[in-house]
């Protein structure tokens, strides 16, 4: 619990200083406000799937005891390199953008395959989960036990 908890706090601070990298990096190349950078992405990407799913994902760790299963290190080391590529792939695209130059298309396929890291991060921990549930609902008492 404590590495989930870790990594969420490192995701809120990343976010955050992503946040506060767009602001400033756009008004210091004095580009348009209003005008569409992939900056604003990344902040919205380390909160959300960083931060926020992390922190969801104490919580299920917490009530289903997830780490016991061995799907779950391999969720969160893909899951987490997912969020950092695809990341790092919208703050490159989106200072390229601000400093006027064009981003090829190995940063598309780079960040293609942050997203795909994602999709299979994703896919273990709800398998991991599924387990889970099911592992809690065999060793639940029957009926019969319960009225007995």
């Amino acid at each position: 619990m404590r590495r989930l908890f870790t990594a969420s706090f490192v995701y809120l601070v990343a976010g955050l200083l992503s946040g506060l990298f767009y602001r400033e990096f756009t008004k210091l190349n004095g580009f348009p406000a209003g005008e569409s950078t992939q900056l604003g992405l990344a902040h919205t990407h380390l909160l959300t799937l960083g931060f926020l799913v992390l922190l969801v994902v104490l919580v299920l760790e917490r009530m289903f005891g997830l780490s016991r299963s061995r799907l779950f290190g391999w969720f969160l080391w893909t899951y987490n390199a997912g969020v950092v590529l695809t990341a790092a792939m919208l703050v490159w695209h989106g200072s390229l953008t601000v400093l006027g130059e064009q981003a090829g298309p190995m940063i598309a396929g780079i960040a293609g395959l942050g997203h795909m890291l994602l999709t299979a991060g994703l896919v273990l921990l709800m398998t991991a989960l599924g387990r889970a549930i099911g592992r809690e609902r065999a060793d639940a008492p029957e009926p019969a036990e319960l009225a007995a």
